[in-house]
């Protein structure tokens, strides 16, 4: 599955993506706000990660985007399980792509896809520590839940006091239809 915004490419991670992914998310100030990525992210990591792609079970892409005739590698994004909830947006974005908007123009395409494969509530969470998240997460129509967690930062090596959100999509396929 793919997808293309005005300024991006989501597409399924490749073997040949493995140098790239390595060198986008490989900074601290990524990997410290993901919970199942490593600290240090390497390229063993995103090697074993793009042959992992076959065969995940939700809308999961990587990002690029394309500026000045070129197209980087600048993120992921995906809609998949967590735990015991079945539709878990996760993403992350490289640090000198931070601030351009990419997040939620990544989010917004990945929301239209899981609607129209008929998923109807998406949950996501940020850590405590990551504002910047929540933002993402508010500017796309997600709503607090009231709730708080802890979960596992695998790169941080404990767990982290998340706020917890959730997106009801159940009106955004028919929201789709009649603007058509």
């Amino acid at each position: 599955m793919f997808a293309r915004t005005e300024r991006l490419t989501l597409r399924p991670g490749w073997s040949e993506d493995a140098p790239a992914l390595a060198a986008a998310i490989g900074h601290e100030a990524v990997v410290r706000n993901l919970s199942r990525a490593p600290w240090p992210y390497t390229l063993a990591d995103a090697t074993a990660f793009t042959a992992a792609w076959q065969g995940d079970p939700g809308p999961t892409f990587l990002i690029l985007a394309h500026d000045g005739g070129r197209c980087d590698l600048i993120g992921g994004i995906g809609i998949g399980p967590f735990g015991d909830q079945p539709h878990v947006m996760g993403y992350w974005i490289t640090p000198s792509a931070w601030r351009r908007g990419y997040a939620t123009e990544a989010g917004r395409a990945v929301l239209d896809i899981a609607a129209t494969l008929g998923i109807r509530r998406v949950d996501a969470g940020h850590y405590v520590d990551n504002p910047a998240s929540g933002a993402v997460l508010r500017r796309l129509g997600f709503v607090p839940t009231g709730t708080r967690s802890s979960i596992h930062s695998r790169g941080r090596g404990r767990a982290v006091e998340t706020i917890d959100y959730a997106i009801d999509l159940s009106d955004r396929r028919l929201d789709r239809r009649l603007a058509a």
